[in-house]
């Protein structure tokens, strides 16, 4: 069985600053979602026997939110298709949280190709 040649990265052109601080923008939000959704979810499982209003509402803001910025983020880096894929999946509890990774750990190789410093809060902005 043969395999097609794939493209070399010389051949992408890198993305221009603008691009970059669009990419270091969403990622931040996406890393916000992260930072929301896991501790939300942790306390609403801690909390399951009593009415979990504000934990559920937390997670499902941070559902919803890292659902428009993960399909924005992951149409730039990935393309309509896949993109709309992410998005919908981010719908879908855990898995949505599998998908927010995805986006994020494209986002700060593209970032760092790109020359920007990346942490553990995302892109630093000063460098953009």
């Amino acid at each position: 069985m043969t395999q097609l040649p794939q493209p070399s990265a010389a051949l992408i052109p890198p993305p221009n600053r603008r691009e970059l601080r669009r990419i270091a923008v969403r990622q931040k939000v996406i890393l916000a979602c992260i930072l929301v959704y896991v501790p939300a979810l942790v306390l609403a499982y801690v909390l399951s026997m009593t009415p979990v209003l504000l934990p559920g509402l937390a997670v499902l803001a941070a559902m919803v939110v890292g659902t428009v910025f993960v399909f924005l983020l992951a149409m730039e880096l990935y393309g309509s298709v896949v993109g709309a894929m992410l998005g919908i999946l981010t719908l879908l509890p855990l898995v949505g949280l599998i998908a927010l990774l995805i986006v994020n750990s494209k986002a700060t190789a593209i970032l760092r190709a790109g020359g920007v410093r990346v942490g553990l809060l995302g892109a630093d902005m000063r460098g953009l």
